[in-house]
């Protein structure tokens, strides 16, 4: 199991971020981070496209001007981060050299990124749909099964995203502005490694208190400005529970979160 020593942020400890969905504004400049466990993270991310790239990476025709616009936007920002251009690609901060490669933009960043991405679109009839992702720390989802959905569809079978959280989601999608980006952080109960991919009928985790790790998604929503795909970035942590802070802990006794597949 790959752990993170602490958890920077405990939504449930936060009464902006305690309620669906939780948003609140972005600065551009924490949008992506790289954190202790950067390089375990990044070794699992490698194990996983070298070995699993169907399971964990997705596109549809009409995403590829997205993805490419995500990766030129992404790139200009990794030099900040500790990365290091070179003449073969970019040094990432744990040593590994990683070859550019704009024709397969999801699949570099995902070699060089802790965060997750996936690139919602208009489909012309009001709603956002999954266009493609790469998602190597689902969290008891399967891409394959989400692929080309809308949200409220992309959510079953979770119990809290109700028809009104769905609505209040998709106003939300179709307000975000470029210049104007959002995020929110979620937190579950598990067990599950960070490499989670559950179908959608599986049975869900019937386990209560006992769960001895909390996970959280720090989710990022960033409109593309020329193609206008959001950007659903997740930078994912897993932390024990004896990790958490006295003033994490004792609000998660006040306030107690659900557990995860």
């Amino acid at each position: 199991m790959i752990l993170h020593p602490r958890l920077p942020f405990g939504p449930w400890a936060d009464p902006r971020t305690r309620r669906l969905p939780g948003i609140l504004p972005l600065d551009m400049a924490d949008w992506l981070q790289v954190d202790e466990i950067y390089a375990a993270q990044m070794a699992e991310r490698d194990r996983l496209i070298a070995t699993r790239q169907a399971e964990v990476h997705a596109m549809l025709p009409m995403a590829r001007k997205a993805a490419a616009e995500l990766y030129a936007a992404v790139l200009p920002r990794l030099p900040a981060l500790g990365f290091e251009p070179t003449p073969e690609g970019l040094r990432r901060p744990d040593g590994v050299m990683v070859p550019l490669d704009p024709a397969r933009p999801l699949l570099s960043l995902g070699r060089l990124c802790q965060e997750d991405f996936c690139l919602m679109q208009a489909d012309g009839s009001g709603e956002h749909v999954l266009t493609a992702a790469i998602l190597c720390f689902p969290a008891g989802w399967r891409l394959d099964q989400k692929l080309g959905r809308p949200m409220g569809r992309i959510h079953l079978p979770v119990a809290k995203y109700t028809e009104d959280v769905a609505r209040r989601v998709q106003r939300l999608m179709q307000a975000i502005r470029p210049g104007t980006p959002l995020w929110r952080a979620n937190a579950h109960l598990s067990r599950a490694p960070l490499h989670n991919p559950l179908p959608e009928d599986h049975p869900r985790d019937t386990a209560g208190d006992e769960l001895p790790f909390i996970r959280s998604e720090r989710q990022c929503l960033i409109r593309l400005p020329q193609s206008r795909a959001v950007v659903f970035s997740i930078h994912t942590y897993v932390v024990a529970r004896g990790s958490l802070s006295p003033e994490q802990a004792q609000a998660l006794a006040e306030h107690p979160i659900h557990r995860a597949p």
